[in-house]
């Protein structure tokens, strides 16, 4: 392999937080210990929200605590605010993961913040992140449209990627939230937010509401992305963002960049594996096209 990526498996967090479906803690901790065998060194293994809006993540500290410590794994929880930064940080995760939004009416719907707030809010997770000896990385969600408003400019999450890489995140994440982008977007958005976050990584997150996930991830690594979210067998959603469908398949991101030239450190078997055992908790058949296919 000539390059290589860093993957990030969401599958444990949001790729169940908007299931309807209630998923037991033993097996969201079972899916996590797949996901390590196929390879996954950093993953989303809960967000710390409120259980009333996601019912999904309820058992977040029941999960990281029958989880445990795990040699090799970067375990994050992703946290909206302070209170629920304070709820991880009691469970000794590794890593917090923030969310600002570059929208203000998507920040009002999600977080009870505005775009402006969302930032300040994330910079100080950051901070009580690095106060406790961990680190933290931070995402801009709806970085490419709105589901309310509609298309997002460009600039704005551009101006936010800089404020935000000043707090010392390990990495600014732009998000699909609702699966709009197209490829020549991709592209120029994490050229453009590369060279202002500069030397920071860049990671991208993508869902696959309109058919364009895959071919949008390529778009982000051709363009210099270090980082790709999946979520094994293609769940995923946002309880505030309507018609947001699931992730960028974890099998089918490994598939498509394997066999371009890019490492990705995952075994594919195990991940269809995994994505076919998911199909029968979930009690449906997954999205993913690996899941149906086999591993080649």
């Amino acid at each position: 392999m000539s390059r290589s990526i860093e993957f990030v498996e969401v599958g444990p967090r949001d790729g169940l937080q908007n299931e309807a479906v209630i998923v037991g803690t033993a097996d969201k901790v079972a899916l996590i210990r797949r996901a390590i065998a196929a390879g996954a060194r950093r993953i989303e293994v809960a967000s710390f929200v409120n259980p009333k809006k996601v019912p999904q993540m309820a058992d977040a500290e029941a999960v990281v605590e029958q989880l445990g410590r795990v040699d090799g794994l970067t375990r994050i929880g992703l946290v909206l605010n302070e209170r629920g930064a304070e709820r991880a940080l009691s469970t000794g995760l590794d890593q917090l993961g923030a969310v600002a939004v570059a929208s203000d009416e998507f920040g009002a719907r999600n977080q009870g913040q505005t775009s402006a707030e969302s930032v300040a809010v994330a910079a100080r997770i950051i901070a009580m992140a690095q106060a406790a000896g961990i680190t933290a990385q931070v995402t801009i969600a709806t970085a490419f449209g709105c589901p309310f408003t509609g298309p997002v400019d460009p600039a704005r999450v551009v101006a936010m990627a800089r404020e935000l890489a000043a707090a010392g995140p390990v990495e600014i994440a732009l998000a699909d939230t609702i699966g709009v982008a197209v490829p020549a977007e991709v592209s120029a958005l994490v050229g453009a937010v590369r060279q202002a976050v500069a030397p920071l990584p860049v990671r991208v997150h993508f869902h696959n509401t309109r058919g364009t996930g895959i071919a949008n991830v390529w778009a982000a690594v051709e363009a210099g992305a270090g980082v790709v979210d999946g979520s094994i067998g293609g769940l995923g959603g946002c309880p505030f963002a309507p018609g947001a469908a699931g992730n960028v398949a974890s099998e089918d991101v490994a598939w498509m960049l394997e066999r371009s030239g890019v490492a990705t450190g995952l075994d594919l078997a195990r991940l269809v594996d995994t994505a076919r055992w998911l199909g029968e908790v979930m009690g449906k058949e997954m999205p993913s096209m690996l899941a149906k296919v086999g591993a080649p």
